[in-house]
């Protein structure tokens, strides 16, 4: 009898490791809207991109739009969701310079909030578009630390988006190999490592021929969460 146990034991056990082996890849978040002609044009109007438009029969219409350099992306349309239109809240569109995302929203016509980071020691519920309530204030982050910067807007429904600006991820974060969403998101990444790497030429009061060797390491242990280079 324990060897039996023993040998369920253990078969649920590589069953488990097993499935902590497959990839569970997050890929659709559904928008529920009102309007679908108006939703495709404000989400054209962003510049997502457009993935789909499949319609079948007069009951039945989906629409997929994907963010730039997003591995996520949203669909909306007639007969798709249940859910009240503009009930989508805390939408986070996650970005490396906040000011250069909301310029550029703010050049194609949408209106975008200014920059503001919490108040993280008064949660009143007070302000919706924030998740968790907290009040906005205004500028970024004194300290301009990752995930603590914000801008907001909102869809012709009220579906409601945040931008959030991170730089260096937590511990943990990020599992696998480095990778960068986009050509922008690679060169937000150059740019820090330069400047650190100018500090750190500073520090050591001596220029450093392989300075290749030190980018390459602090890109890779920002994007991870790990200890940086000093």
């Amino acid at each position: 009898m324990a060897s039996s146990v023993q040998e369920a034991s253990s078969s649920a056990a590589v069953s488990v490791a097993s499935a902590k082996q497959v990839d569970m890849k997050f890929e659709i978040v559904v928008i529920p809207v009102s309007d679908v002609d108006r939703a495709k044009a404000f989400y054209t109007q962003l510049g997502w991109r457009l993935d789909a438009d499949f319609a079948q029969g007069s009951n039945y219409r989906v629409i997929q739009f994907t963010p730039p350099g997003s591995g996520c992306s949203i669909i909306f349309g007639k007969d798709v969701t249940a859910a009240a239109p503009g009930s989508a809240k805390g939408l986070y569109l996650i970005v490396s310079d906040l000011a250069a995302a909301r310029s550029e929203l703010l050049a194609r016509g949408v209106a975008v909030s200014e920059i503001f980071h919490g108040a993280s020691d008064n949660y009143s519920g007070a302000d919706e578009p924030y998740l968790f309530g907290s009040n906005r204030v205004a500028g970024p982050d004194p300290a301009r630390s990752s995930y603590r910067s914000f801008s907001s807007f909102q869809d012709p429904d009220g579906n409601e988006w945040l931008f959030q600006e991170i730089t260096t991820r937590l511990p943990g974060r990020v599992v696998g190999d480095t990778s960068y969403a986009s050509v922008a998101d690679l060169i937000g990444a150059l740019r820090r490592a330069a400047a650190a790497h100018g500090k750190h030429e500073e520090r050591t009061g001596q220029a450093d021929a392989n300075w290749y060797d030190w980018y390459a390491e602090y890109m890779v242990k920002e994007q991870s969460g790990e200890p940086l280079p000093g």
